[in-house]
Order: structure tokens, then sequence, then C-alpha cells
């Protein structure tokens, strides 16, 4: 068979070099590390990108695949370094990015009844090569309960659902569930899968005597952060959905510790 013809590695005479260029929102099953199992078994979404000098016309995008099918049997941040190091080596490229979205399963027990059920948290991983550490992100559903509206109301005050989304550059370990953890309890009340009547009842309670804006639930989850040994840098947003107005409140907090 005659040798084909290579048309991305031909010149590009238009002199404009590319940032990124790569294969995106790749459906792939991976595993990830568990704090109470050790490991899980999930499906993600799957970016990855390199750079390209003015002077190809293309890049190869069978190779990205390649490169990610070498590590079914696990992508973590153990890993992300290797991945981006193949991308370089294998693309002849100065950068690379790689970004990795799944939902991740926490068993949560109610907390009366104690029913257990699974509850679940979207989670992103991205590393780039010029970039010493990795970036994790863990989007978690909480409740918030309105201050004002209960401090002004005879009765009952507005309550919704808000969204605490956390991301972290750190040098050690830091565990999905401790991310969780920190928003939930920064939150009027964390929530759950499964609920029986007494547990409703609890949440009720608690929330109203636990009374959140947007504000103070960045600013809990910040000091919260600042205290967790061995993150370099954080960002912490809420977005609260609502329920008397038609249109989210929203607030954030940006901090580098090192």
């Amino acid at each position: 068979m005659a040798e084909l013809r290579d048309i991305q590695n031909e010149p590009d005479n238009r002199n404009l070099p590319i940032n990124k260029v790569g294969v995106k929102n790749i459906s792939y099953p991976v595993v990830v590390l568990d704090r109470a199992e050790g490991s899980q078994h999930t499906v993600a979404r799957v970016n990855m990108y390199v750079d390209l000098p003015h002077h190809f016309r293309g890049t190869h995008m069978s190779r990205f695949v390649e490169i990610l099918n070498r590590y079914q049997s696990g992508i973590s941040t153990r890993n992300i370094r290797e991945i981006l190091s193949d991308m370089k080596r294998e693309l002849a490229a100065e950068t690379s990015h790689f970004e990795i979205e799944f939902p991740y399963f926490v068993t949560k027990a109610a907390p009366v009844s104690g029913e257990r059920a699974k509850m679940e948290y979207t989670c992103r991983l991205t590393g780039n090569s010029s970039q010493e550490h990795y970036t994790l992100e863990v989007r978690v559903p909480v409740l918030s309960l309105c201050p004002c509206s209960r401090e002004i109301s005879e009765y009952g005050a507005h309550n919704q659902r808000s969204i605490i989304s956390i991301r972290i550059q750190a040098v050690e370990k830091i565990w999905i569930e401790d991310i969780i953890e920190i928003a939930e309890a920064s939150a009027s009340s964390d929530l759950y899968a499964i609920l029986k009547r007494e547990d409703e009842k609890f949440i009720t309670e608690t929330s109203y005597n636990n009374p959140m804006f947007v504000e103070d639930m960045v600013r809990n989850a910040a000091e919260r952060l600042m205290a967790t040994r061995g993150i370099l840098w954080f960002s912490v947003e809420s977005e609260n959905m609502e329920s008397i107005h038609n249109h989210s409140a929203y607030a954030h907090i940006e901090m580098r510790m090192a």
C-alpha cells in the first residue's frame, strides 16, 4: 500500500499559532479515588488540548484518544501530570491541557431516620503543563434560608437550594469528601437523597435556626479553606436560586495562600 499523505504535518502560510486544539466532550469511563471505598467507577466528560505552532496546518486528533486509552484503570491527581507529559511529547507541543468532569457519589445517612442513599456531586479536575499544580473543583448543592426574611416575617422564612462551588490548588492530597464537607458545613443545611418525615422536620427546623445570606456562605467556606492544611489557592462561590425572585443571588471569594 502506498504511504498515505500526512496533511496535518503540511505547512501553513498564515503565520497564526493556535493556543488550544484538540478533542472535547469525550464520554469516557474512569476510576477516581474514593475516601471511603478506595476507588469509584464513574463516567467522565474529557477535554484534551495542545498548542499548535504557526507552521503546522493541524494536529493529530487520534493521538489524544490513544493517550487517554492508556489510563483506563484510573485517572486521578496521581497521573494527570503523566498524561500532560504524554500529550506534549507525542503531539510535539509546547503546552498541554487536560480537563475531566464527572459525577461523584457519596453515601449519606438521613439525619434522624438514618436512611442511606447516594448523593451526587459534580467534580472537575483540570491541569496544564505550564502549571505545577492541578485544580480540583467540586459543586455542592445545599440549603440556604434568608436571615432577612426570617427577621421581618411573623412566621416562616423563604429558603432555596443553592450551589456552592469550591476550586482549590493544593500541595497535599485533599479528598473530594473534604471539600463537600466544607461546603455543607457553610450553609443553612446540607441536602440528602432520601428523607422521612422526621428528617424533613429536622432539616426545616435546623435551617430556620441557621439562616445564611449568600455572603455568609462564601465567607464561612473561605474560613474553613484557609484553615485546611496544604491549600495554596482557593476560589469559592455560591449561587442561590431564589424562591421569591426571578433571579439568583451570587457571591465569590478567591484567595492565594502561598
